[in-house]
């Protein structure tokens, strides 16, 4: 049996017990940005939760996906709207999606569902560069590594480009014995079939991995790992951002001038 404390190296918010304070300012922030800069509202289903808030920039090229964070199990969009300014600062549009949460859904079905947003964006004629912060990170990468003409004979091969995962989990096992776990659900069988590093690799793109720097070691193992495994295949890189938590990791994003912002601008004009 391993000897570490799982528990202590995935539970973020005990770990930084400044994390209210973090999380009230991205609702602020957020609710200021839609003020200045209302989205286009899309739908990718039929559920209150599926909709898709499109900060449109003047750019006919790629469209960057933000998915964010939780643990599959909390927040929305509407908390993460500022992580649009930077990029939208360049004139790059940025969609913000919403999906279901864990316990009423699975794991696997918020991947489906984060293909069919996808799937809705893509109709509109640009590629995806696809982001995420947490389990956001963790979708992203379900989103380069998904086969698209299975998923949609009508999608191009190449529908997402680029992921970009800050702070991502791509072997979920580690999480079964936590606290996390609770509303998740997941078991050995399905820990496993949703985790992207026991995927296929994807045989095209590119893939970021960053994670803050005084992030536990189980997050720079969980990044460094699918870097090494997929970097056998496609262009892979890890990173940190320097002096940032769990929390702050994505505070670049509302940057125009950060290295992060700037990365994603150099993925979305290809």
């Amino acid at each position: 049996m391993s000897d570490i404390d799982y528990e202590a190296e995935y539970n973020n918010r005990a770990r930084v017990p400044e994390h209210p304070a973090v999380m009230a300012g991205w609702v602020k922030d957020a609710a200021a940005w839609r003020e200045k800069h209302p989205p286009r509202v899309l739908r990718y289903g039929s559920g209150e939760r599926h909709r898709i808030d499109l900060f449109a920039g003047n750019s006919d090229g790629p469209i960057v996906v933000f998915i964010h964070g939780g643990y599959w199990q909390a927040l929305d969009a509407s908390s993460f709207s500022h992580c649009a300014r930077g990029l939208n600062a360049h004139g790059i549009s940025v969609a913000v999606p919403t999906y279901d949460l864990c316990p009423a859904v699975t794991v696997a079905d918020i991947i489906t569902q984060m293909r069919m947003a996808s799937r809705e964006l893509a109709r509109l004629g640009h590629p995806l560069v696809v982001s995420g912060h947490s389990a956001g990170g963790h979708l992203a990468a379900c989103m380069l590594a998904t086969d698209w003409t299975a998923f949609d004979a009508a999608l191009p091969k190449h529908t997402v480009s680029a992921a970009y995962a800050i702070s991502g989990l791509f072997d979920l096992p580690p999480l079964l014995g936590t606290s996390i776990n609770k509303a998740v659900g997941l078991d050995a069988v399905s820990a496993r079939a949703a985790s992207p590093l026991f995927w296929t690799p994807p045989a095209h793109g590119s893939l970021d991995a960053v994670v803050g720097g005084n992030e536990s070691a189980e997050y720079f193992r969980q990044s460094k790992t699918i870097v090494e495994v997929w970097g056998r295949g496609i262009a892979a890189r890890f990173g940190t951002v320097a002096g940032a938590n769990h929390f702050t990791a994505i505070a670049p994003l509302a940057d125009p001038g950060s290295p992060m912002v700037l990365r994603l601008k150099e993925l979305a004009r290809g």
